[in-house]
């Protein structure tokens, strides 16, 4: 039987017998170990490297159906919040107008009902100055009357003796007398 190890003594120099070594003839045992590594990886590794990029295949094929189902997702509801942002900027400039509206007319209000306090205090001013003034002309009429009947006394007393006044006296009786029996 042919020995195993035949073949590979005579491919370099091997050291004297009984001591382990080394091939350092890099243009000997490179390209050949290469070759078997190479050999053994698509060997055995062809079906394993083949399921590995099957795998990464299908990662990135689904992850790319749900960028682009999401990405759907997130263009249909750019359009509806598109569509909220176009209904609520035109609810805004509906509210704009009608708050200009609304305010234009409470200023309006505002400024008739403060004409309308106004001439009611223009009038109740009026009254005032119309009252104060028959006061005053009442308070000058009493004044005047209470001087004149004072003057008048002031002069009947002075004029008046005793014998005028009981004559007056006499007449003023003699007057009722005669109107008593008118009456009667």
């Amino acid at each position: 039987m042919k020995n195993v190890t035949d073949p590979f003594l005579s491919l370099g120099y091997w050291p004297s017998a009984g001591s382990f070594g080394f091939n350092t003839d890099i243009l000997a045992t490179n390209p050949i170990n290469l070759s078997v590594v190479l050999g053994v990886l698509i060997f055995f590794g062809k079906g394993v490297l083949s399921d590995l990029l099957d795998n990464r295949k299908q990662r990135i094929l689904k992850t790319i159906r749900n960028s682009e189902e999401l990405r759907g997702g997130a263009l249909e509801q750019l359009e509806k919040a598109r569509a909220r942002l176009l209904k609520v900027e035109l609810e805004a400039d509906q509210f704009r107008v009608n708050g200009y509206s609304e305010i234009e007319r409470e200023k309006w209000n505002l400024i008739n009902s403060t004409a309308k306090t106004l001439e009611q205090l223009e009038n109740y001013k009026n009254e005032t100055i119309h009252f104060e003034q028959q006061r005053a002309i009442n308070q000058v009429r009493q004044r005047v009357f209470q001087q004149a009947l004072q003057g008048a006394l002031g002069t009947l007393n002075s004029c008046l003796n005793n014998e005028l006044h009981l004559r007056t006296i006499s007449t003023n009786i003699g007057m009722f007398e005669m109107m008593k029996e008118i009456t009667d």
